[in-house]
């Protein structure tokens, strides 16, 4: 069943803040690396500035399903656990995007309450 043809939307991946962190790898990787149909990039102003500066926007992933399952079956076959992987990841990106929600509120409260002593002289 085509479910696109029958109106329903397409579900996009979402690559969330893919600035680079590790500084022996190219400062647009995780940008140019990820241009595939159907997805999002929300990246960093510096990122985006790079990739404007120096970046070459092509399809990075013309892969098909069954390639990727192929290799995932490799992996498998290679002792990886695709999905112990991906529930690491998913645990360490949920850890550094609520550190930063803490930074965030933190700094705001702080303002805050500078802001309220302020209004107190």
């Amino acid at each position: 069943m085509d479910l696109k043809a029958k109106g329903a939307n397409v579900q996009r991946v979402l690559w969330a803040s893919t600035g680079t962190k590790d500084p022996l790898y190219s400062d647009i990787k995780y940008v140019t690396e990820l241009i595939a149909p159907d997805t999002v990039n929300t990246l960093p102003e510096k990122t985006l500035e790079a990739v404007l500066d120096h970046g070459v926007a092509r399809l990075a992933m013309p892969g098909s399903v069954a390639q990727a399952q192929k290799t995932i079956e490799q992996l498998r076959l290679k002792g990886i656990d695709v999905g112990m992987v991906c529930n690491q990841l998913l645990d360490e990106g949920l850890a550094a995007f609520e550190r930063s929600f803490d930074e965030l509120t933190a700094s705001i409260e702080e303002k805050r309450a500078l802001f309220a002593g302020q209004m107190k002289n």
